[in-house]
């Protein structure tokens, strides 16, 4: 991992990188410039955009941003966290429904794509939609259209799809979970956010732009780290990604109030070896499988914690959210 150095962290950068819309994504590494390239291409147009990244890396900042910074901009953003929603009621949710159409109907209901008329749909945690209903997304997808339940007529609105998921939706689809058609309608624009130990050079610049924000928001003197705690920061690995980082941030900031944070002061998973970048882990001659190798040790915690996803986590070093990310990304259950 490359160390952090020279002009590239200093804060005044931040003012550099204000782009409309854009400003809350926050980075100068090549792969995340990149990204910010390409949304702001794809902004301007009404393309079909999916959404892939972990945990905790701003999928849906990014999504708002491109909203924001598209002709429908003046017009209805709607987001459906596809996890939350009901299989029963999930069709209903969508596509609306009429009066007495099942048990419950006391009314009519719009549906949340039809509310969005002219305006955009952000489905995040696409791999959780039910199966039931991918062939229905699929369809309004291709034709625009969409059926409430208990109605035989098809109405047809104008709305934008931005779609998020932090899945292997590959092994979805092998495992029959998650539609090869719907993937290949919804991935007209691929858009992987990168994790943050992969852009490990922006962790000091997010750090002063975090300081800078909590410090306005609460009131607070500008936190001041010692060199041994914010080496530990910029060396961490962030399992937790953007998230993780503006909490630890948020959480320094106010329990620390005006003095300064040192290496002491910090979270006990930051201060734990497994968590750092510089491992001690010794590569064999003859290599590894590094996927089966996470593979074996996340059985192996959930088989000596009896499947309790949150002590396995902690056994691993890395966040709840992490894990059930390793779990799907590798089809454990």
């Amino acid at each position: 991992m490359d160390k952090p150095h020279g002009k590239a962290h200093q804060p005044l950068i931040l003012d550099q990188l204000k782009i409309p819309m854009f400003d809350k994504l926050i980075g100068q590494s090549p792969n995340f410039e990149s990204l910010l390239r390409n949304a702001r291409m794809v902004a301007a147009t009404d393309v079909t955009v999916l959404i892939i990244g972990e945990t905790g890396t701003g999928k849906e900042v990014l999504a708002n941003a491109i909203y924001l910074s598209s002709p429908r901009k003046t017009k209805p953003f709607i987001t459906i966290n596809c996890a939350a929603l009901p299989e029963a009621l999930a069709e209903s949710e969508l596509f609306g429904h009429r009066k007495g159409s099942f048990t419950g109907a006391i009314g009519h209901q719009l549906g949340k794509l039809k509310a969005a008329d002219g305006g955009t749909v952000f489905l995040d945690e696409l791999d959780s939609l039910p199966i039931s209903l991918q062939a229905k997304l699929l369809r309004f997808l291709e034709t625009g259209e969409i059926q409430p339940v208990g109605e035989n007529i098809s109405h047809h609105v104008d709305v934008r799809v931005i779609a998020a998921t932090n899945a292997n939706l590959a092994e979805k689809i092998k495992q029959g979970a998650f539609r090869r058609d719907l993937y290949y309608r919804l991935n007209v624009v691929p858009l992987e956010i990168p994790p943050l130990r992969e852009r490990m050079h922006d962790v000091h610049i997010l750090i002063e732009h975090f300081i800078r924000q909590f410090k306005a928001e609460h009131a607070l003197p500008r936190a001041l780290f010692g060199k041994s705690a914010l080496n530990r920061l910029l060396h961490y690995s962030w399992p937790g990604n953007v998230r993780e980082l503006r909490n630890v941030c948020e959480r320094l900031c106010v329990l620390n109030d005006g003095n300064s944070i040192e290496e002491h002061h910090l979270p006990a998973e930051i201060l734990g070896k497994q968590q750092l970048i510089d491992s001690q882990i010794v590569l064999p001659p003859e290599g590894i499988n590094l996927e089966q190798v996470e593979i074996d040790l996340i059985r192996q915690a959930l088989h000596r914690t009896g499947e309790n996803r949150s002590k396995a986590a902690k056994l691993l070093g890395i966040s709840r959210d992490t894990l059930l990310y390793r779990m799907q990304k590798y089809g454990l259950r």
